[in-house]
């Protein structure tokens, strides 16, 4: 989607206002509104801040069109049930429905290089663009599944924080306007199991509810992902709709964790171990560039972090990076330097700019070499220097940041954030290992600058594995329903 801002621009006209005006009323960065100014695409949350602080509504201040070079409409393949995916991320979900036997005639997310990675590997029927922003009638019609795993940040038990207030948790409401204005035979939502027990079930019965107002039969259940052949234990929530019967199916465990499972049902087989899937990896050096093997096999991403001490060097003091960052400005200001002109001094490429900004808690403060060298350039006072230069060895708070993962049983749940320790303790897991255990296909290349925005993408798919069989269980009932 393509975004216009003329509304806005005329709106700060009738207003008699400037654009610094706009900036500091609304309270958004200097670069967000350059991103305004390019017609960029910004978050919801920006829009959110604009329009409380200029009292109007987000289609008072731009307009979204199509962008006819953006979305290519797939062929249309017969005998296949058509599918338009919500919040794809890189496309995991996606993919298990196309190995099932679907096809995905439109897809969406609001990440960058998540849209690059899926339009790499799967095709380029996806559009970049916040879903609140995209009218249904942008989306083509004919879908027999929606699917989506709407953002789980708010919900996930992981955030003590959340609550009903959290502006994410109700992106669910999106996918429910689409399914009531495209009508789709069934929709499959994903979700953190968390959604079950926030503010006491209130959410989800909620949640429950809309769907079934628009004329559903709603299940949901809590599938582990080990116990359907992915090696990885992944609790989540799969709510799967039904507009045409009441017929809903979750597929069988294929594979048991204990004993006891074993016992009532001989017939499963054992969890796949980390080792299983990615054990052959384990002795290959990990570097950016893809690697041939003696065997002519290329192992493409894997790279990895090493950051797996259990100490650390931090700072003694605690200092507040807001009163940093305005004495930083008082001083660059007074030697006349523009941020780009440090970051060229200290041959970054953004970092410095850093240092100069607090905004949405983006800001940061130089390490001690880079205050040492931002003072010679400055020529600052000793106010803040012993506060910013004085580190002390300090254990890893969070024991998941040590962990090591798994290697005779499934692994744990692969996240969006740093991975386990590899077994041999040297190191993270690498891009490739995570995604190997969340199923990708060897060849499935992630896109990004560095490897935490790829350790993402992963962290937030579905596994695909698990998806294609669900995806299996929506087209038996379709089948059952066709053949009715």
């Amino acid at each position: 989607m393509k975004v216009n801002y003329n509304k806005l621009w005329k709106l700060l006209i009738d207003k008699k206002m400037t654009k610094t005006d706009l900036s500091q009323k609304a309270k958004i960065s200097s670069s967000t509104l350059a991103k305004i100014g390019k017609e960029e695409m910004v978050s919801a949350e920006v829009l959110t801040k604009i329009c409380n602080a200029l009292k109007c509504k987000t289609n008072e201040i731009l307009d979204l069109v199509a962008d006819k070079n953006e979305y290519e409409a797939p062929i249309p393949e017969n005998g296949k049930y058509k599918v338009v995916s919500l919040f794809s991320g890189a496309g995991g979900m996606d993919l298990g429905f196309i190995q099932a036997g679907f096809q995905i005639i439109w897809a969406n997310d609001f990440f960058k290089e998540a849209i690059d990675t899926y339009k790499k590997n799967i095709g380029n029927h996806i559009v970049y663009g916040d879903i609140t922003m995209i009218d249904s009638k942008n989306i083509p019609d004919g879908a027999d599944v929606i699917i989506g795993g709407f953002p789980c940040q708010g919900f996930s038990i992981a955030n003590t924080k959340r609550s009903m207030e959290d502006q994410r948790n109700f992106l669910y409401k999106e996918m429910l306007r689409i399914i009531k204005d495209k009508k789709p035979k069934m929709f499959v939502a994903e979700n953190v199991k968390g959604l079950l027990s926030m503010e006491k079930g209130k959410v989800f019965n909620m949640i429950k509810k809309d769907f079934e107002s628009l004329g559903y039969n709603v299940e949901a259940r809590i599938l582990n992902a080990a116990e359907y052949g992915v090696p990885q234990q992944r609790e989540r929530l799969v709510i799967i709709g039904n507009r045409l019967s009441n017929d809903i199916i979750y597929p069988n465990k294929s594979h048991f964790l204990s004993k006891e499972d074993h016992l009532k049902n001989p017939q499963l087989s054992p969890a796949v171990t980390c080792q299983q899937a990615i054990g052959w990896l384990a002795n290959i050096r990990c570097q950016d560039a893809p690697i041939t093997l003696d065997n002519g096999k290329i192992v493409y991403q894997h790279m990895a972090n090493e950051n797996v001490a259990d100490k650390f060097w931090g700072r003694k003091y605690n200092v507040n990076q807001h009163e940093i960052c305005d004495y930083l400005v008082k001083w660059r200001k007074k030697a006349g330097l523009s941020t780009t002109a440090v970051d060229e001094h200290f041959g970054y490429k953004y970092t410095a700019g850093h240092w100069f900004r607090k905004d949405n808690n983006s800001g940061s403060i130089p390490k001690p070499s880079d205050w040492w060298e931002l003072k010679k350039l400055l020529g600052f006072d000793d106010k803040y220097d012993k506060e910013v230069t004085t580190l002390i060895e300090k254990p890893v708070v969070f024991e998941q940041a040590l962990r090591i993962t798994n290697w005779d049983r499934p692994s744990d749940t692969i996240t969006a954030t740093n991975p386990e320790i590899h077994i041999n303790k040297m190191r993270r897991l690498s891009v490739r290992e995570c995604a190997l255990i969340q199923t990708f296909p060897e060849d499935f290349i992630f896109s990004g600058k560095n490897i935490h925005v790829m350790y993402k993408q992963i962290g937030n798919a579905v596994p695909v594995l698990l998806a294609k069989k669900i995806a299996e269980c929506i087209k038996k009932v379709l089948d059952s329903n066709h053949q009715n």
